[in-house]
């Protein structure tokens, strides 16, 4: 019996036996030289192979739209690619100055895209990469004329668990769903298109899971934990059983978890909080009714600008942020202003019509550097662009707007003015937009939470960035191993921060929501809401086991742990105020 761990994208436990799926690879590709004059053919048959390539994409939106509603969008960002101008301009520049025939020139600027995403620590970037290859595979495939075979058999057992190195989005469209109880993949994280497409479907799914298919031969039995993200192979009879009681577990639980679907985030004693996702794709806003969420708050925009091959224009920012606000009706979507710069990756359409990259290239420590709400504020104009698309398709519902990383009043001020000049342009283009949109700013740095009274005269919410709050008030680079230890969200200072946070915005009016991994953390929950917290935005899959904990609990039990917490004068101080907490109001979860 062997246990593997990675990232839990699906919920649910799924037993079956493993399919190896080995990617059914394109023909070794020709590599051979062309004369200038070769240049015209060798474009034209691309042009033919592209469109070819956008046929087969079309069909495979289609098919994706009947199967799984808006989710299907993901299709459309492969079409985006085949049709983007600039793309297109540099295969046709890199076929003039190399001269080799056109399949390798796709092959080598997709490998090259795809190399370049794989090395960012952004793990939304590294995974982009499996777009970029879904795409440029088919179009090789279309210029040598290759008719790839079905990518699953037909026979497979009732009670499969697919286990691949990785999945391309269409490769996942395909799986038959009725026999396919489990995902299991190398590569992935959970903002992957194929993490999206497996929640869509309701398959449990593990990714990220490093050598699961080396040595493992199909029809052993395995087990899958899509909450917990174990994935076991041979699994002795003990293991077995407790595992198929886990499924049962988790089938009542779903059971009790859709009975409070449409309850409030209350406590015992009346006291109410709201719920909402976090979200980086349109497409995972039609899932979200299913887990009870009350809105959206936080909409990672950056995702539009990283999407390869979408150019993240005026309108196709207005068309996805639209698509949100029209899928959450009258509910709130707080949509954050892009978070460029740092460790993130972004493409941008300048003033003109060439497509470059915005990134803070040569920057010694990009984290303290060009970034988020800075990088906006040093171009302008492209910030006008988002606005201006934000503005607009805040006519199709509750739209709040959202700057990150603000450490200043002056930022929000300049950010405020910009705002303003985006109105005006929207007037004098005769373009409908909403009035009276709630502007609020993040607080991801210490110097904001220490002066969030004097932010909070010119905002009009909070949202609390927790995971940047940790690494700037700790001084910790998450991404180091070697310093993680120290990268704690049960730290006295981070929870000091927080209350000075929350007590800055109540006493001007506002209100304050947690969008770090925090809000999602069943075991910071009943501090949060001992701390004041009004608003919690997290993982969609985690709704209903924070407000099981919410519902179960009383406001003044919850403030009672909060100042114990804060008197903790270190991180092991305050997780034993917490077990000991959970142990009493709920002793069937045990310690935090």
């Amino acid at each position: 019996m062997k246990t593997f761990t990675g990232i839990p994208v699906s919920d649910g436990v799924a037993i079956g036996k493993a399919f190896v799926y080995v990617e059914d690879t394109s023909p070794e590709i020709p590599r051979y030289s062309i004369s200038e004059g070769d240049v015209p053919s060798e474009w034209n048959r691309l042009q033919t192979a592209v469109a070819r390539a956008a046929d087969e994409v079309n069909a495979l939106l289609e098919q994706a739209r009947r199967q799984m509603g808006k989710q299907a969008d993901i299709f459309q960002a492969h079409l985006f690619m085949l049709e983007d101008v600039d793309f297109l301009d540099e295969i046709r520049d890199k076929l003039k100055q190399n001269l080799l025939n056109i399949e390798c020139i796709v092959q080598d600027i997709s490998r090259e895209l795809c190399r370049k995403l794989k090395q960012s620590p952004d793990a939304a970037f590294r995974e982009r990469a499996a777009d970029i290859a879904d795409v440029s595979r088919r179009v090789i495939d279309c210029l040598l004329c290759v008719e790839r075979e079905a990518s699953f058999p037909a026979d497979l057992d009732e009670d499969t668990i697919l286990v691949a190195r990785d999945l391309m989005p269409s490769d996942t469209l395909l799986i038959d769903k009725s026999k396919v109880k489990g995902i299991a993949l190398e590569e992935g994280g959970k903002t992957s298109h194929t993490a999206i497409l497996a929640n869509a479907f309701g398959i449990p799914a593990v990714l990220g899971l490093s050598n699961l298919s080396r040595g493992l031969r199909n029809g052993e039995p395995l087990i899958l934990n899509g909450s917990s993200g174990v994935v076991i192979v041979n699994p002795d009879v003990e293991t077995l059983e407790q595992q198929e009681r886990e499924k049962e577990k988790a089938r009542k639980r779903a059971e009790g978890f859709a009975g409070i679907r449409e309850l409030p985030a209350e406590t015992i004693d009346g006291h109410r909080v709201a719920l909402l996702a976090n979200i980086g794709l349109p497409e995972e806003a039609e899932n979200l009714h299913r887990y009870g969420a009350e809105g959206v708050g936080l909409y990672r925009t950056e995702f539009l600008f990283m999407t390869p091959g979408n150019t993240a224009d005026e309108e196709t920012q207005y068309e996805a942020y639209g698509s949100v606000l029209k899928a959450m009706g009258k509910m709130p979507v707080t949509i954050r202003t892009m978070d460029a710069g740092g460790d993130k990756i972004v493409q941008s359409k300048n003033a003109g019509d060439g497509f470059a990259q915005a990134q803070t290239a040569g920057e010694k420590n990009p984290l303290l550097g060009l970034r988020a709400i800075r990088f906006s504020l040093a171009n302008p104009e492209l910030f006008k662009v988002q606005l201006r698309a934000l503005l607009r398709a805040g006519i199709h519902g509750n739209l709040k707007i959202m700057f990150p990383l603000i450490c200043c009043v002056e930022e929000v001020e300049q950010a405020r003015a910009l705002l303003d000049e985006a109105r005006a342009e929207c007037k004098k283009n005769k373009q409908p937009f909403a009035e009276n949109i709630e502007i609020g700013v993040m607080i991801e740095v210490p110097s904001a939470a220490v002066t969030a009274d004097i932010i909070a005269e010119k905002s009009d919410f909070f949202s609390v960035g927790t995971n940047d709050l940790i690494q700037y008030g700790l001084a910790v680079d998450r991404g180091n191993d070697k310093v993680h230890y120290l990268s704690d969200s049960h730290q006295p200072a981070v929870l000091r921060l927080l209350k000075r946070t929350i007590d800055a915005a109540h006493e001007n009016g506002i209100k304050t929501s947690v969008c770090g991994e925090l809000a999602g953390d069943v075991s910071a929950t009943a501090i949060l809401v001992g701390l004041g917290l009004d608003e919690f935005s997290m993982n969609a899959a985690s709704i209903p086991r924070v407000k099981e904990i919410i519902r179960g609990t009383t406001l003044e039990s919850c403030k009672a742990l909060a100042a114990k917490a804060l008197r903790g004068r270190s991180v092991a101080e305050v997780r034993a105020c917490v077990n000991a907490w959970t142990a009493e109001n709920f002793p069937q979860k045990g310690g935090a």
